[in-house]
């Protein structure tokens, strides 16, 4: 039977597959997570009516004349694939041929959710079926609606002999329980968890982890630093990571550009690192160290406060006083946890991605929040868009007249600086991308 059920995408993702792309989504509702999946989806790029077809091998696509034209009035075709290998093959092919091709950029999970207006909250009509720990959902009708979830964070943090290790502890806090697992041996304390090796300490721990099943894990340069430092340890111990909530595998994605940050897949969990988010929600400090964000939100800050050498102070403690490394650990993960309440930055997050269509986890994206409010809009209005890039061939706008500076040093320096002031800019006097192109046109809607 049938059920329908207001959810909130947590994360989305596609991969390949023998029969087409697969789309699969967390979601958060309130009878827990929900594994969504569609299976069999096309990828789809646009090109202009008059642009080739590779003669040799048959092309694996299908090609369609479209109702849409580009934003200079060229007629469109869409080009449909069983997989994004394909797409990718193709748009090669097509640009060394001097073709343009329109919307190859945009990923399949992101288009699919854009056009049928998802950003956040969902609701969810299909069968679900009961797994353990969540509910699985297969080719479900999925629309719009005003839901926010309650997201249950866990605050992790991980102490080391330095950047490459050996791994020393691990400590987790949720609301009011906490754990720390250490290598070793030492002092017995409720709240501490001694392993004989590092191999069982990382096995004990993601046992926890999962029975604890949190929607989020929370830190301070989590992703960069402590979730890095899992995998590779986890790969050195031949482990899996082990913080997804489902059988496929959790993986940390390494940068593969130099302005690249490692990206977290945790199979129906995201990871919020409170440093981006803080940045992301405009909050300004001098420095963004845990200890100094802390005493300037908290008023405290970490137990080991200035040492000469904290690397070396850590490695003391953990030879000569565990019970103090734990307290340091746990210490990490509560000031994480209230800054994080404090700020309430998981709530600025979920609304950020109500408004934006931007992942939770996603830093920055002023462009993709644009290509996710706007895309849909402008294809309904008739048109499609450029490649992300393309557009900065043609005309550009110059920018604001910059005074040069005087060099010295000023007190009472006052700063004004309009934020947001583009979208403003858009509004009145319609310089959207269509109204650019195509001038007198109507504005696409909502903005204008």
């Amino acid at each position: 039977m049938q059920r329908t059920l207001d959810a909130y995408v947590l994360t989305r993702g596609w991969r390949d597959t023998s029969d087409g792309v697969l789309l699969t989504m967390w979601l958060l509702s309130d009878e827990g997570p929900i594994k969504v999946e569609f299976s069999a989806q096309r990828d789809v790029m646009f090109v202009e009516r008059d642009a080739p077809t590779r003669p040799a091998p048959p092309p694996r696509f299908q090609r369609k004349p479209l109702a849409l034209k580009t934003l200079h009035g060229a007629d469109v075709d869409g080009l449909y694939f069983s997989n994004r290998r394909q797409l990718l093959a193709e748009r090669d092919w097509l640009a060394q041929q001097g073709c343009a091709t329109y919307e190859s950029d945009v990923k399949p999970s992101e288009r699919f959710l854009m056009e049928r207006f998802v950003a956040g909250g969902c609701r969810v009509r299909g069968y679900f079926r009961q797994r353990k720990g969540y509910l699985l959902v297969q080719n479900p009708r999925l629309t719009p609606a005003d839901y926010r979830p309650q997201v249950r964070a866990a605050s992790i943090d991980i102490e080391t002999d330095g950047l490459d290790g050996p791994l020393y502890s691990i400590a987790v806090v949720m609301g009011d329980t906490e754990r720390v697992f250490m290598r070793g041996v030492g002092p017995p304390h409720d709240a501490v968890v001694y392993c004989p090796d590092e191999r069982g300490l990382l096995v004990a721990f993601f046992r926890y982890f999962r029975a604890l099943d949190p929607d989020a894990i929370i830190g301070w340069n989590v992703i960069d630093f402590d979730l890095c430092f899992l995998q590779t340890r986890c790969e050195q111990l031949g482990l899996t990571l082990g913080l997804g909530r489902a059988p496929e595998r959790a993986r940390i994605l390494l940068p593969q550009r130099p302005n690249q940050r490692p990206l977290a897949r945790l199979s129906g969990r995201v990871a919020l690192d409170g440093i981006g988010l803080l940045k992301t929600a405009t909050y300004s400090f001098e420095r963004y160290s845990l200890e100094y964000v802390a005493q300037q939100l908290l008023g405290r800050g970490k137990q080991i406060h200035q040492p000469t050498d904290r690397v070396a102070e850590i490695g003391r403690l953990f030879h000569e006083d565990k019970l103090a490394l734990a307290r340091y650990n746990l210490e990490d993960c509560r000031l994480v946890r209230d800054i994080f309440n404090r700020t309430d930055l998981i709530s600025f997050a979920i609304e950020r991605q109500c408004m934006t269509g931007l992942p939770l986890d996603r830093v920055g994206g002023s462009v993709a929040a644009f290509d996710n409010l706007y895309l849909p809009r402008l294809h309904r209005a008739g048109y499609i868009a450029a490649d992300t890039g393309a557009a900065g061939k043609g005309v550009t706008s110059p920018g604001g007249y910059v005074l040069p500076s005087s060099p010295g040093l000023y007190d009472n320096v006052l700063v004004l600086d309009f934020k947001s002031l583009y979208p403003s800019i858009v509004r009145t006097f319609l310089v959207d991308p269509l109204g650019m192109a195509q001038p007198g046109s109507e504005p696409v809607g909502g903005f204008g």
